[in-house]
């Protein structure tokens, strides 16, 4: 079986692995790197469980294979937190409730962590077109548009820009 080599900095951290051509990045996050928060869905990009960021873009680990990621910067829903300290996304989303099973929760905010990256402060609207590409099948999505909006307050007050999913103070 052929293989080819990949190498990628996954959360801060570089990865190598030998891969088969046709592996997907999810599987490759999972599975090989051990990385379990990027969920599987529905395996034809339609939900968004599996978003990721790539060099900085949102995407849907389930249709990119593993070796179109060699030599990226990738962020994946552990990467978010700082230690035990939660990123603004997550704190938001407990505290507004923005989650009900969790399945969807890991790309919801690494799609809500892209569209903070794009727009600091969006509205209601701009909020639900920037996760439009990631499913929920528990809540009207009231609740995660709240969790958007007090994330987005949060890095605001604190003098804070998201930069890859990531809070860093400002100046």
């Amino acid at each position: 079986m052929m293989t080819k080599h990949v190498s990628m900095t996954v959360n801060g951290e570089p990865k190598e692995a030998d891969v088969e051509p046709r592996l997907l990045l999810v599987h490759l996050l999972r599975d090989v790197f051990e990385l379990t928060g990027t969920h599987i869905g529905c395996d034809t990009s339609n939900c968004g469980a599996c978003t990721v960021h790539v060099n900085g873009q949102s995407a849907k680990s389930c249709t990119m294979l593993a070796v179109q990621a060699d030599g990226a910067s990738i962020r994946t829903i552990e990467g978010m937190a700082d230690g035990a300290t939660l990123h603004p996304l997550q704190q938001a989303f407990w505290d507004q409730h923005g989650l009900q099973c969790g399945f969807c929760t890991p790309g919801m905010i690494m799609q809500a962590a892209w569209l903070l990256d794009q727009n600091a402060d969006p509205t209601e609207e701009e909020i639900r077109a920037g996760i439009s590409g990631n499913l929920c099948r528990c809540t009207g999505y009231v609740n995660i548009v709240k969790s958007i909006q007090q994330a987005a307050g949060a890095l605001a007050e604190r003098g804070a820009a998201p930069v890859d999913g990531l809070a860093v103070a400002a100046g």
